[in-house]
């Protein structure tokens, strides 16, 4: 009786943790006694394959648990790491010279939820339709897998049967670019559908574009599928792709990450230790220690811009002019962006992180998949932005009677509430040369109705480009940087008190008896310039009196064009009243003796 139930609870066990292949095992064998049962194996976590092939194979996977560095892992006793430390501290090298690694495989195969797991962010859109790419544009970020620091290329999906023209052939053709800066690439196959034909024709191109790359296989979604001669078969055709031993791993999941490690990191020490010494130990601000160190100036922080606007203005043709890279997909189809693109670059000595978000559209309830997907991702990129850089249609202006419709004043009245710096950018001014009637009409109706629909924001700067014949490009760039220059200002207490007084003498009030008082008036933070003005007595500003501050502020500092807050705080009569008494007590009095001092007895006024 105690055989069969310790049998039974072994069996449950399996059935517990979905090992169905395990548990038919055990019930095709011989019971084993309650004493003979051996204790679980720290290692039982690991699949292993039970068939060896004729090949070496050396596929196997672990569960989230066992990476140290997996994203929210509770705090608890320490478990011991599988992964060896690798010999190179990878969080001191500059971000420009870590190895890239780029994920490629036919459309569906899970590449962006990769991309998301090797950043720790949900930044790439995942959606489930095989009849169609999720992702079009390259998706670049830096990669953190244990130790390992690596920037990792997001690429839309091969299909290299496309027709010339189409959407699927200038994805290829784009991912085919970026190979020239990439030293490795995953090429990902879904181990559940098999190796189909579409893979064979991936990895052939792969070998015609990327000869000197070293290409790494990964079966994903292997999750599900037990070890028990399953996986064995799966890695036995993808080893017919001749890319060496497959990975099993699960991007969803996070299974195989481990080994995934263990196969990059001596690959990655190899690249590092093949640069020249002087490269490795040069400063740069774009490392982690770096960039840390340098939170506390606005002028080395990474600025963020956010490029945003309705369907078809022309963003992707703007970020790929600003960055002087084929980077985003650009075309006359309405929507073509889907994912909203980050890319880093430098100008004028600044680190610039720069997003293409997707098409700005009304929330109808209509839209499904990865149009919705899009919509809420372009309203995060929004919150997460220092500058918004607000796209119209030249072309759209001069055909109707307003400058800008609902979605557009919806996002410059938000960018403004949430406190960020705005900058409209006017594009497609090329196609209104040769009629300068309409050309000055552009120009001049914009600034106007921009004041109008945002009256609290006075001075928002308006850049007129043609981002497809590359023109505007330093303007912008010279704009955004001013406006985020003034967004980050400080000022003393001492300056703003002067200017204080200056401003209240001028002003002319309505009622002299129920002025109000301010004591004294600070700025509290930046980024946008927050000030607090210190009230004595019952009286408060009006919002007329506010507004008089707020655009003084404007004009003698300086600063239009941005939000700017001013909030109000009372101050105690109490708290005044004692901060008037002095206090008396012993005085100090230096004497021309030789004693150093003598203390004298407060004398009654």
């Amino acid at each position: 009786m105690a055989a069969a139930a310790a049998a039974g609870g072994v069996l449950r066990a399996a059935l517990r943790r979905s090992r169905t292949a395990a548990a038919s095992l055990l019930l095709h064998r011989a019971l084993p006694s309650s004493r003979s049962v051996p204790p679980p194996s720290p290692l039982s976590r690991t699949f292993v394959p039970l068939r060896q092939l004729p090949f070496s194979t050396s596929f196997a996977f672990s569960t989230a648990a066992d990476e140290s560095a997996a994203p929210g892992r509770p705090k608890g006793k320490a478990r011991k790491n599988p992964m060896k430390q690798s010999r190179l501290d990878f969080t001191k090298v500059d971000s420009a010279l870590l190895p890239t690694v780029i994920l490629v495989g036919r459309p569906n195969v899970g590449k962006s939820a990769l991309f998301n797991r090797l950043i720790r962010r949900r930044e790439a859109l995942v959606y489930n339709t095989p009849g169609d790419h999720v992702t079009r544009d390259i998706r670049e970020g830096i990669a953190k897998l244990g130790d390992l620091r690596f920037r990792v290329l997001d690429s839309a999906g091969l299909e290299t049967a496309a027709t010339s023209g189409s959407i699927l052939a200038r994805t290829t053709d784009m991912t085919g670019n970026v190979l020239t800066r990439s030293q490795f690439a995953i090429f990902l196959i879904d181990v559940r559908d098999g190796l189909q034909p579409l893979d064979i024709e991936v990895g052939q191109w792969l070998r015609k574009h990327a000869s000197g790359i070293r290409t790494i296989v990964a079966m994903n979604k292997s999750e599900s599928l037990d070890e028990h001669g399953v996986l064995t078969a799966a890695a036995g055709e993808a080893h017919k792709l001749g890319f060496g031993d497959p990975v099993a791993i699960s991007a969803e999941t996070g299974l195989g990450m481990a080994e995934l490690y263990e196969i990059l990191r001596p690959l990655f020490e190899e690249y590092l230790f093949q640069l020249p010494s002087h490269r490795l130990n040069q400063d740069h601000p774009a490392s982690e220690a770096e960039t840390e160190a340098n939170e506390g100036d606005d002028s080395k922080v990474p600025l963020q811009l956010a490029i945003v606007g309705r369907p078809n203005v022309g963003k992707s043709t703007l970020l790929n002019t600003l960055l002087q890279e084929q980077r985003v997909l650009v075309g006359p189809e309405a929507g073509l962006t889907r994912d909203s693109i980050r890319a880093q670059f430098q100008f004028d000595k600044r680190t610039v992180y720069l997003v293409d978000t997707a098409g700005w559209m009304e929330r109808s309830g209509k839209e499904k998949g990865p149009a919705s997907l899009s919509v809420v991702q372009s309203r995060k990129n929004l919150m997460r932005a220092h500058i918004v850089a607000l796209v119209l249609d030249a072309e759209k202006i001069a055909n109707s009677k307003s400058s800008m419709n609902h979605p557009e004043v919806m996002i410059a009245r938000q960018a403004i509430e949430e406190g960020r710096g705005l900058v409209v950018i006017v594009n497609k001014m090329d196609l209104l040369r040769d009629n300068q009637k309409l050309f000055d009409k552009v120009m001049e109706a914009v600034p106007t109705e921009i004041q109008t629909v945002i009256p609290q924001v006075s001075g928002i700067p308006v850049v007129f480009v043609s981002a497809l014949e590359g023109r505007g490009r330093i303007a912008v760039m010279h704009q955004v940087i001013d406006t985020y220059e003034k967004w980050c200002l400080r000022l003393s207490t001492s300056r703003l008190n002067r200017w204080l007084r200056k401003v209240m003498s001028r002003h002319s009030w309505k009622d002299t008896a129920t002025q109000p008082k301010v004591k004294y008036f600070t700025q509290v933070k930046a980024r946008p310039p927050t000030f607090v003005a210190f009230m004595t007595g019952k009286a408060q500003l009006s919002d007329t009196d506010t507004r008089f501050l707020t655009k003084s502020l404007k004009e003698d500092f300086d600063i239009g064009g941005i939000p700017i807050r001013i909030v109000q705080r009372s101050i105690p009569r109490k708290a005044s009243a004692k901060s008037s008494v002095k206090k008396a007590g012993p005085r100090i009095a230096r004497m021309k003796t030789d004693k150093r001092s003598t203390i004298l007895e407060p004398t009654s006024s």
